[in-house]
């Protein structure tokens, strides 16, 4: 596994990678940016019509008292989305990853396993349907995880745990479906659950590292191609005729 995080990091800026990695990055800061402006609009009209109603149910203050408070909410909510932008940066690399996987696969089974098939391009929906659903599942377990993140330490905890599962079983298996069906991808994935899992905890200490984060695709989707090598061997029929 030591070996396999070398050879990602090494291979991050290669130029083979340079371009994947600045469009990943400008997808995912686009998303980002795209997602705050709207979460941020959404709760600053929550704030104004909640003071609104509030002055005139209580009329115990004058329109420019509830003014500011709904500014302040406003900017409150404001900060709230950046600190959300980050928290949702998995999702969104992951679901940004899917659209560049096969890229990145390519130049990493190319620099390090040239005497093997290479792995074929997942279908375009295919890879899609992959990170739609990782977001959607990781979406999930992040707002089941917010309330101990809010009220205790554990939080943080159990969030690094679910991204260690949730990452893990995403660029692994998109990895393993370039040589195997998706239901022997997820398969394998569960039969080598406990060292996935532990992959995975790699790919969660790069994205928990802010700005760095922005490459996760690039960085997870490289460490879990040679992960899938390693759990594999040197093996080419295990490339099928027909997916």
């Amino acid at each position: 596994m030591t070996d396999a995080t070398v050879k990602a990091l090494s291979q991050m800026l290669m130029p083979a990678l340079r371009h994947v990695l600045l469009k990943a990055v400008g997808l995912a800061l686009i998303l980002i940016t795209i997602i705050g402006i709207l979460m941020q609009r959404l709760l600053a009209a929550w704030a104004e019509t909640g003071a609104n109603w509030a002055e005139q149910a209580t009329g115990v203050a004058p329109h420019a008292v509830w003014s500011a408070l709904a500014w302040l909410l406003s900017i409150m909510a404001g900060m709230g989305i950046i600190t959300g932008a980050l928290f949702l940066m998995p999702v969104v690399t992951a679901f940004v990853g899917s659209f560049f996987v096969d890229e990145i696969a390519d130049a990493v089974e190319r620099e390090h396993y040239p005497a093997e098939p290479l792995g074929r391009a997942l279908p375009f929906f295919r890879a899609l349907l992959e990170g739609l659903e990782f977001a959607a599942l990781a979406l999930l377990v992040y707002l089941c995880s917010l309330p101990f993140i809010l009220f205790a330490g554990l939080g943080v905890i159990i969030l690094f745990l679910a991204n260690s599962y949730l990452l893990g079983r995403e660029y692994f298996e998109l990895a393993a479906m370039r040589f195997r069906a998706p239901h022997e991808a997820k398969a394998m994935r569960k039969t080598n659950a406990i060292y996935i899992f532990l992959a995975g905890m790699v790919v969660a200490v790069f994205v928990s590292i802010p700005f760095v984060n922005l490459a996760t695709p690039i960085f997870a989707m490289a460490f879990m191609v040679h992960i899938h090598k390693k759990l594999s061997g040197s093996r080419p029929e295990l490339i099928e005729q027909s997916r």
